[in-house]
Order: structure tokens, then C-alpha cells, then sequence
């Protein structure tokens, strides 16, 4: 119980806001909520939004995650600055965006907003953005790093990263930029280069851009989110967001290449077909059990909902003027992964060393909700395929983030596979890379 006062017209009032009391309680676990086919209920939106935020606390010396059955978990590196995103060069040396959301005057005005900023700063979520990219480098193959240095410097909140050929390309917030890049180099001088830019300014509600390339490298991918929960700040300040872009790296020219995705963050190549995948956080605000977030092959050209409807074709009768011919276009995504579960991170298990039930899927961080009572997320989960479909319930892979107590000592955010075949995970309230080995007797 956190007391408060809320001034209204010159008149102070005395009020309690009781964060893991407000909204309503789920009717339906989580499982509901997973899979091709989840369960979705009517929407509560209710009178008061669901609040139910974690405090976040970090790791005490000794303590850490819990690791599957047959696996292992230990620090890669430590003592980061709010590591969100992770890539792993070529050579084995990773790339650790140490990262949070930039300047954003006009985003969480109001009650709302106060109560919003409230939330993020409860839960760990407020610190400065470091603006940085650090290299980490094991180079005894002990699974720890024993080297670490600032690779990339000054840039404007970075998020994804992608390599290409002798070219990195960093997503910052506001633009795609590039940098020259000579294996084994531990820091980065040269000036950024501006690739293309994106959509930011003011408002930016969901900053985190991600970028990944195709195999030859001709093309990029960038996934934006929207600029609101349902587009209630006008759908004209959605131009552009809530999609993947093409990008054409040699001039910069851009194409939606899919859109009505409300905040697509992970991205990562299935093989067998050669079809790109997202992780897509979905709306707040219809309660508990709406609407989960999910995983999808993206189709060129596809629509996905937003803000008109979601998980295809449910509409969301919040949003006005309405679009039937838009919804009627919806398409259904291929596998919800829990209502809030906040699913950012998305590595496919190519080349895993884990036991073989890892051996083809993909591994989803959930950086774990504040608005489900009970509370969702907060682990890295896997979702078996069948050559290149998901096949199966999800299996937890690392748990244990959060006390019964509400107490966060971390946040699973990105996943990447190492080039051992172990998975490593980034925890930006614990900050700390965490690996995850075993099943092969290789650490």
C-alpha cells in the first residue's frame, strides 16, 4: 500500500493507490491463452485498469535464475547497465545494447500517464538510457567473459543489431545507422551512418526499433511499434508504426512489408522455410485474459489487426471510426504466447547443445506483465516446431525472476543462441547476461 495524494482543481485528496489490488483477476491460467487456438474470453475492461507491477530488486551475491531440468544456468557477465538486447558476432564476441527509452516529453500525460510512470519506475523501468553497445568475449570457452569493453558509444537509445558482411547496423530509436566492422575489433570509432530514418519525436511510445537481415543481405528488416495502446492518441500519429519495414540498405528506401503489429520486438529466421518471425506484444486494457501476445510468421503484404482487431478478427469496439474493410483483412496470428506475458526476445534453437527437447523451436523471453492478477510472464519459455511450425506446448526454460512477494530480482528480455549452442539471455533489472548450457557435456 503506497499512499498518495492526487491535486484536482487547487483540492488536495488523500488517496492509497494498492497497485496489486486494482482491476480484476483473471478467470482463465495463462496455458488458456497459449497456443494456436488460445481461449478468448469477452473483454473486462472495468473501471479501473489491472495494475499488478513487480518491485523490481536485482540479484543478491549467489542468487540466480532456475534453470530446466538436464540445463544450467551462470552469469556471462554482470554488473551491466540495463542490458535489453543481445547479438552474437560470427567470431563468438557478444553484443550487449545496454539501453532504455529516450527523452519522450508527450508520451504518459495525465492520470493515466502519472499512474503509467508510476508502474515503470516500480518495476525497474525508468533508468537512463546508458546509449551504449558493450562487447562481451570469452575467449577460454569457460562460459564466462573475461573481456568487456564499451564497443559503441553516444548512440540514441540502440536496440536491435545485425552484421553484415563488414557492416553492423544498430536500430537506434530514432533511425537505422551502420558502422564499419573488422572481426575481432573490441571497439568502434568510426562515425555512425545514417541508413534510414524512423519513426520517434515526442511521443515514441514504444521506442525499441529491431532490425535483422536476410541471408544475403540485401534487404533489412525493422520492426516498429505503435505510438499508443489502441491508437487512442489518432490514428495519425500511428504513420508508419505498428509494422516491419523492408529496408533497401544500399539507398535507404523503405517499404511496409506487414503491419497491424502492435509493438513486433523479436525477430529471428526459421530455416526450414526461410520465413521471418515477430513477437508481438499485443493491447492492455481488456482485462486479464485479453488479449495475449503472440508469434507469427509475417506474410508479406499481411495485416494483423491493430488497432481494429485482434488475434484476427475480434474487434476492439474502443477504437473509432471503426474499419470492417481492415478487420475483414485481419490476419490470425500462429501461436499466442500468454495474455500480458510482455514477449520481447525470439531466438530459433539452430545449433542448440541443449537437451534435444530444445532442438527445434524457438525460445521466447517474456519480460513479464504489470497489468494480470496473476501475474504472467517473468521466464523464458520454448516452443517446440515441427519443421516450421510450432508443434506442442511451451516448456519453461529459465524461471524463478520473481518472489511470491511481488520482489523482481531480474527480467528475461533477449535471447540469442551463443556460438557454442548454449542460450543466452539478457536481464535488464538483474544486469546480468545469463548462459544457459547443458545436455551435450559441452559448457
Amino acid at each position: 500500500m503506497i499512499p498518495f495524494y492526487i491535486v484536482k482543481a487547487g483540492v488536495v485528496i488523500p488517496a492509497v493507490l494498492a497497485l496489486a489490488a486494482c482491476g480484476v483477476e483473471a478467470r482463465l491460467p495463462v496455458s488458456a491463452g497459449m497456443g494456436p487456438r488460445p481461449t478468448l474470453l469477452k473483454p473486462n475492461e472495468g473501471l479501473i485498469p489491472t495494475t499488478n507491477a513487480v518491485t523490481a530488486k536485482g540479484w543478491s551475491a549467489g542468487e540466480k535464475p532456475v534453470a530446466a531440468e538436464g540445463m544450467t544456468v551462470a552469469a556471462f557477465a554482470g554488473g551491466l547497465d540495463h542490458p535489453r538486447w543481445l547479438y552474437v558476432l560470427p567470431n563468438g564476441d557478444v553484443l550487449v545494447a545496454e539501453t532504455n527509452a529516450p527523452p519522450r516529453p508527450e508520451d504518459n500525460k495525465g492520470i493515466k500517464g502519472w499512474f503509467a510512470k508510476l508502474i515503470t519506475r516500480k518495476a525497474g523501468g525508468a533508468v537512463p538510457s546508458a546509449n551504449r553497445i558493450t562487447l562481451l568475449r570469452d575467449s577460454d570457452g569457460d562460459g564466462v567473459a573475461e573481456t568487456r569493453s564499451a564497443f559503441l558509444t553516444g548512440l540514441n537509445s540502440p536496440f536491435g543489431m545485425a552484421l553484415v558482411n563488414d557492416v553492423l547496423y544498430v536500430a537506434n530509436s530514432d533511425a537505422v545507422v551502420r558502422f564499419p566492422y573488422s572481426e575481432g575489433q573490441t571497439q568502434i570509432a568510426a562515425p555512425a551512418v545514417k541508413v534510414v530514418d524512423l519513426p520517434a519525436g515526442p511521443l515514441n511510445h514504444h521506442w525499441t526499433k529491431n532490425v535483422i537481415a536476410n541471408a544475403e543481405g540485401t534487404r533489412l528488416y525493422v520492426a516498429i511499434g505503435s505510438n499508443s495502446n489502441v491508437a487512442e492518441n489518432g490514428i495519425d500519429k500511428e504513420e508508419g508504426r505498428a509494422a516491419i519495414w523492408e529496408v533497401d540498405p544500399a539507398t535507404g528506401k523503405y517499404r511496409v512489408f506487414a503491419s497491424g503489429l502492435r509493438n513486433p520486438v523479436g525477430l529471428a529466421w526459421v530455416p526450414e522455410s526461410g520465413a521471418l518471425w515477430t513477437a508481438v506484444n499485443e493491447r492492455d486494457e481488456l482485462g486479464s485474459d485479453l488479449v495475449p501476445d503472440y508469434m507469427t510468421a509475417v506474410q508479406d503484404g499481411g495485416f494483423y489487426g491493430w488497432p481494429y482487431s485482434y488475434f484476427g478478427q475480434n474487434v476492439d469496439a474502443r477504437v473509432k471510426p471503426k474499419r470492417p474493410d481492415l478487420v475483414a483483412k485481419a490476419i490470425s496470428p500462429d501461436y499466442a504466447l500468454g495474455p500480458h506475458t510482455a514477449s520481447l526476445g525470439l531466438a530459433y534453437s539452430q545449433g542448440s547443445t541443449l537437451p534435444e527437447r530444445f532442438s527445434s523451436g524457438m525460445f521466447v523471453g517474456q519480460h513479464g506483465s504489470w497489468n494480470r492478477k496473476p501475474r504472467s510472464g517473468y521466464k523464458v519459455i520454448f516452443v517446440p516446431f515441427s519443421g516450421d511450425s510450432p508443434n506442442g506446448s511451451p516448456i519453461d526454460v529459465l524461471t524463478g525472476f520473481v518472489r511470491k512477494n511481488g520482489d523482481a530480482m531480474g527480467r528475461p528480455v533477449g535471447v540469442a543462441m551463443d556460438r557454442s549452442g548454449a542460450l543466452l539471455v539478457a536481464d535488464d533489472v538483474g544486469n546480468t547476461v545469463w548462459r544457459v548450457s547443458g545436455g551435450t557435456g559441452r559448457r
